[in-house]
Order: C-alpha cells, then sequence, then structure tokens
C-alpha cells in the first residue's frame, strides 16, 4: 500500500523570506523609540555635573541618590501619592465591580449608554477630566484636599477595574453561580465561596494598574490639588530649578519602578486570561 504523494512545498517568495526580519527590525526600532528616552533620563542620573546635562556625562556618582533619600520634601510628596492612589484604587474596586456585575446581570433599557458613560473618563483628555472637576468642587463648595484628588483619579481608575471585571464575568459559567443557589447558598455565601475567587485575579490585576495609573497621573492632580502636591507634581515643579535636575532624574527613577513594575505584574496575572484589558 502506497502512500498518498506530498503536495510539493510552493517556493517562498522573497517577500515572504525578508517578512520576518522586516518585523524584528520594525519591534527593535519601536523598542528603542520606547526606552531610549527613559534609559537616558536613568543615566543623568548618576550625573556628577548639577546645572548641565552633557552626553555622555564626564563621570558618574550615586551622590544624588543620597541627596533625594534625605530630602523630606521628595518622601512626603511620595507618601501623597501613594495615599492617594491607595484612596483611588479602593473607590475603583467597589465602584468598578458593582458596576461590571450590573451591566453584565442586569438587561435594562439605556444599558450599552450606561457602559459607554462609564468608559467615556478614560477616553476623555485629561485636561477635560480636570476642568469638569474643579468646576464641579467649586459649584458645590468643596476644598481642595487630599480627597478631591482621590476622586479625580478615582473617575479613570474605575474604568480600568470595570473591564477586567466585565471581562472576566463574561468569560465564567453562569451555572456555577446557579449550582450555588440551588444548593441552598445564600447570596452572600455564593459572592463569598464562587464568585470572589472567580474574579480574584482580574481584580487584583485591576487594582494594581489602577494604582499605577493613579500614582503618576499630573494632569488631573494639577487641577484637583490645593495645596497639596504629590509626586509627579513635585517633579513638574522642579523642572525649573536647573540645579535640581539630577534630583529629578531619581525621582523619575522611583516613579517609573512603582508605575511599571504593578503593571508588568498585572499582566502577568492577565497574561492566560487575554491579556490587559485597559489602559491609559
Amino acid at each position: 500500500m502506497t502512500s498518498a504523494p506530498r503536495s510539493q512545498a510552493r517556493p517562498r517568495s522573497t517577500a515572504t523570506r525578508r517578512t520576518p526580519w522586516l518585523l524584528r527590525l520594525a519591534v527593535a526600532g519601536g523598542v528603542v523609540f520606547l526606552l531610549a528616552p527613559l534609559l537616558i533620563v536613568v543615566l543623568y542620573a548618576f550625573n556628577t555635573e548639577s546645572a548641565t546635562q552633557t552626553f555622555p556625562p564626564p563621570s558618574l556618582t550615586l551622590h544624588w541618590f543620597s541627596v533625594a533619600a534625605h530630602d523630606g520634601e521628595i518622601w512626603r510628596a511620595f507618601r501623597l501619592s501613594v495615599q492617594v492612589g491607595l484612596m483611588a484604587t479602593a473607590t475603583a474596586l467597589v465602584l468598578g465591580t458593582l458596576a461590571a456585575a450590573a451591566i453584565y446581570r442586569s438587561r435594562f433599557f439605556g444599558r450599552e449608554s450606561v457602559s459607554f458613560l462609564i468608559l467615556l473618563p478614560l477616553a476623555l483628555p485629561g485636561i477635560i477630566t480636570g476642568i469638569a472637576l474643579r468646576s464641579a468642587f467649586n459649584l458645590a463648595g468643596v476644598n481642595f484636599t487630599i480627597f478631591t484628588v482621590a476622586v479625580g483619579h478615582a473617575t479613570f481608575c474605575v474604568v480600568v477595574v470595570y473591564n477586567n471585571v466585565l471581562a472576566r464575568l463574561r468569560r465564567s459559567s453562569a451555572s456555577i453561580v446557579e449550582a450555588s443557589m440551588d444548593l441552598g447558598a445564600s447570596g452572600w455565601q455564593t459572592f463569598r465561596y464562587i464568585v470572589l475567587p472567580n474574579l480574584g485575579t482580574a481584580l487584583l490585576a485591576g487594582g494594581m494598574l489602577a494604582f499605577a495609573l493613579s500614582f503618576d497621573e499630573i494632569i488631573v492632580t494639577t487641577f484637583t490639588a490645593g495645596s497639596q502636591r504629590t509626586l509627579p507634581l513635585w517633579i513638574y515643579d522642579s523642572l525649573n530649578r536647573p540645579r535640581s535636575r539630577p534630583v529629578i532624574n531619581v525621582v523619575a527613577i522611583l516613579v517609573m519602578a512603582v508605575t511599571v513594575l504593578p503593571i508588568l505584574f498585572a499582566q502577568r496575572l492577565t497574561r492566560r486570561e487575554g491579556g490587559l484589558n485597559a489602559t491609559r
């Protein structure tokens, strides 16, 4: 018994053979374009010169890291940014989860419009959101404090949590909730032992993304902060002081670390679930 003749493979065209190399070159160019400015900031943080930033730096030093570590103003701004990020993240986790559950489980008139309105703050420019929030706070007679900053950040952090939770709910089977209720579990028991564990990684990833977005936000913060200065605002205000540039670069490294690490961790959590669901 003879096997069926194999079909002869067609020779690949020149364009087909070159495509992988062109894609690799494009990817490498995109990575360099994105990371080169960040690497320059990191390099200048070790620059011995304080007022000038020549490339390459004449010599390297760790002096500016010591200066930044002993600057009380920087640490006050850092603690404020952490507090605002935690407050905005907690608010986003509650509101985003409830909104996602309502949109997923309910069918009502205007459901798609409500979903669009929830996503709108992520699409709007930050300056528009900042102006709107400042006008609302002024109209309500609310003083600008850490609370107003956290509320401003929560407007777009809610979207991140909402997208992650809604995507997880759509991939989950409704039969497990029905089975839990058929077995006599109450609504709270079903949520505690069935729904919440199923949403665990989505909530954790959404919370970390929300914190990262809040920590480095500057546009909305500018409009909603009174005398409060978060770390990004400290960096912005210090740009007019040339001799502080190496310290600013050190602080920028701190901001990058606090922002990038949660995003990388969130990406690893959601890798098996289809990737991240929202960015700003």
